[in-house]
Formats: C-alpha cells, structure tokens, sequence
C-alpha cells in the first residue's frame, strides 16, 4: 500500500486536472485575445460558466494532490501528472463524441507505457517530511528568476510558437514549486494540526505558486498552439518536480543500469506528449 496510495491518489488528480484544462481551454477561447500580461483575463474568465467548472475540477484535482503528495514521494506523484494530456485528449473525444484516431491511441499508449516503464526503473523512495528553509532559497530563488525571465521572454514575443512555450515552461516551473511546497504543508498539517499549517510560510508559498501558475496557464493558452505549450508544461512539470524530489527532500532514484530503461520510457513519453500535443492542436 505504500506506493498504491499515492498513486490512487495522483491518478485521480490527474484526471481532474485533465477535465479542468479541457473546460477552461473551451472558456479561454471565447474571452478577448491578447498580447500582452492581461491580469483582467481572470475576471472575464470569472463570467464563464465553463470555466467556473474547470475551477471545480482543479479544487477537487488539488485536493487528490495534496493526498497524494502527503503519502508519497514527489519524484513518484508528480511524474504521474504527465497523464493529464492523454486524459484530457480522451475527455476532449467524448465532449465533442469524436472517435481518436489509431495513431492517437498508440500515443496514448506511447505515454502510458513509457511512464510505467520509467517509474518501475528509477522506483522512486523516501518521503521526508520536513525541509529547512536554508534548503528551499536557493531553490526558491532560482525558480523564480527562471520563471520571470520565461514570462518576459514569452510576453515580448508575438503570439505564435515561442510564445506559448516560454509561458507554458513558467507554468511548469510554478506548478512543480506548488506541489513542492504543498507537500511539506501536507506533513505539517498532519503532524503539527491546522493553526502549525495556517501558519507555515510553506501553505502560502504553494498557494502564492499555484495562483502564479494559474494565471499563466491562461496566458499560455491564448499564447499559441498547445502543440508548443502543451508539452513545455507536461515535461517540465515532470522534470522540476523530480529535480526538487531529489534535492530538496533527498528522495532516491535507482542509478546504474537502472538508466537505460528509464532513458527509453522517458524517451517514449517525450515521442506521446508530441505526438498527442499536435493532435489536440488540431482539434
């Protein structure tokens, strides 16, 4: 059960995520076009009942996450989330009651294998639940500095390719911190109680983080294709999340030739989040 769990739990809020970014996708296409950081964009968001739902469905995604993240270790839960976009191209099928093509499927199953393969290698261990903030600024410091020279890269250029997939990294990185941070919440919450948890500068990072990310998920939208965003966001949530699963709670992750099969389920994931990410830019 220890690793069931946590990937019970991260599953399904993989899917919640998944049905979020199709119903907010549908309500940010009907709102006014931009070029530039548009804080307002949320309000007008706010008058769409589509997206009201999708917001529903990153609550209850967040709520999987945060079980998740309090069972499990962050390099396991958050590589999981690479789901959402073959998720969301399945849930997008049904709306629309269109049948995926084969080749579709066989990036689905590109994705789906790839990350079975590549989680049984690298058997992600260890869940710390406690992480000193000396630990944490350096980190803190150099994802924000990331994620702000992404957003004005991105803001500076036209709508289009580039656009999109520097604001789709810069959401990455914010959704990474967000679970990052979220999971030390999570232990102090269990372990200290709620007034511990309502007062940890760890809960108002995460939040801070995750309010960043979803602001620049909308931009990212609207930015340019999904087949330039999409898998900025997919992969690089995946890979910061592992990165700071390893240096900053010192999770563990099998080396040696463990490395080869891991390289070949990555690099069928990489192959499925590109193949699907042009087929959801051309529906």
């Amino acid at each position: 059960m220890g690793v069931v769990l946590p990937v019970l739990f991260a599953v399904c809020a993989a899917f919640s995520n998944a049905l979020a970014t199709v119903l907010q996708r549908r309500a940010a296409l009907t709102v006014r076009q931009t070029d530039s950081f548009r804080p307002g964009l949320i309000l007008d968001l706010l008058r769409r009942p589509l997206w009201l739902a999708g917001i529903l469905a990153v609550i209850v995604a967040g709520v999987g996450q945060a079980a998740a993240l309090a069972t499990g270790p962050l390099s396991l839960v958050q590589p999981l989330f690479v789901l959402e976009l073959p998720l969301a191209l399945l849930i997008a099928s049904l709306m629309t009651r269109e049948r995926l093509p084969k080749t579709q499927w066989v990036a689905v199953a590109a994705v789906v294998a790839g990350l079975g393969v590549a989680l049984m290698a690298a058997s992600p261990d260890g869940n710390r639940t406690q992480v000193a903030l000396d630990r944490w600024i350096p980190a803190l410091v150099i994802a924000a500095a990331a994620v702000v020279a992404l957003t004005v890269a991105g803001l500076r250029r036209p709508s289009g390719r580039a656009r999109a997939a520097c604001l789709g990294a810069a959401t990455a990185i914010c959704y990474a911190l967000t679970a990052g941070l979220m999971k030390t919440s999570m232990h102090i919450l269990d372990d200290d109680g709620l007034t511990a948890f309502l007062t940890a500068w760890q809960t108002y990072a995460f939040c801070g983080a995750g309010i960043a990310a979803l602001l620049l998920l909308e931009h990212a939208m609207q930015g340019g294709p999904l087949v330039a965003s999409q898998p900025a966001l997919t992969l690089g949530d995946a890979t910061v999340s592992l990165m700071l699963g390893i240096l900053i709670y010192e999770e563990d992750v099998r080396v040696g030739w463990w490395l080869v099969p891991e390289v070949v389920g990555v690099g069928l994931i990489v192959l499925g989040v590109f193949a699907l990410a042009r087929a959801e830019a051309s529906t």
